[in-house]
């Protein structure tokens, strides 16, 4: 067998766009809830839970909103206000040892509310935590990349 001559093009079949795939796949989109800011009153240290701090959140919610653009429709995408309340909600009504738990449960919240939505990623930050030293922030970030399973099972009654 001969080696391939490279001046000559391939005989594969024509390649598709980076990232995507030769099959038809919907457009995909994300909406994008940056930095949202709260005070409140989680940590592992019992003086967290009694003065409190700032936590910072972003959402991300990947879903083909084509229609909703085309409509203008906010029906048919995310509402980031509410996604913002959901977030204010688990924020400031809880108290909870780790951030991580504050990503599972917000995520979890968001895929609940947008079952459109493909995959949820939500990272909270807790600037200057409290770790012995110097530290612009500690985060945790949470992603459901198949939210369609993920609210088909129920979420644990211990989480």
């Amino acid at each position: 067998m001969e080696p391939a001559d490279a001046s000559q093009p391939s005989q594969s079949a024509p390649s598709s766009p980076a990232g995507s795939s030769s099959s038809s796949s919907s457009p995909i989109g994300t909406v994008r809830l940056v930095n949202a800011v709260f005070y409140a009153h989680h940590g592992v240290m019992q003086e967290e839970h009694r003065i409190g701090g700032r936590y910072e959140v972003d959402v991300s919610a990947d879903l083909n909103f084509e229609e909703a653009a085309i409509h203008d429709d906010l029906d048919r995408t995310v509402n980031y206000e509410q996604v913002y309340n959901i977030v204010r909600e688990l924020i400031t009504e809880n108290n909870f040892y780790l951030i991580e738990k504050l990503a599972y449960r917000i995520a979890r919240r968001v895929a609940e509310a947008y079952p459109m939505v493909d995959a949820v990623e939500v990272t909270v930050r807790k600037p200057n935590p409290p770790v012995g030293g110097p530290c612009d922030r500690a985060e945790a970030t949470y992603r459901i990349d198949d939210v369609a399973s993920a609210v088909a099972a129920p979420e644990r009654p211990d989480a």
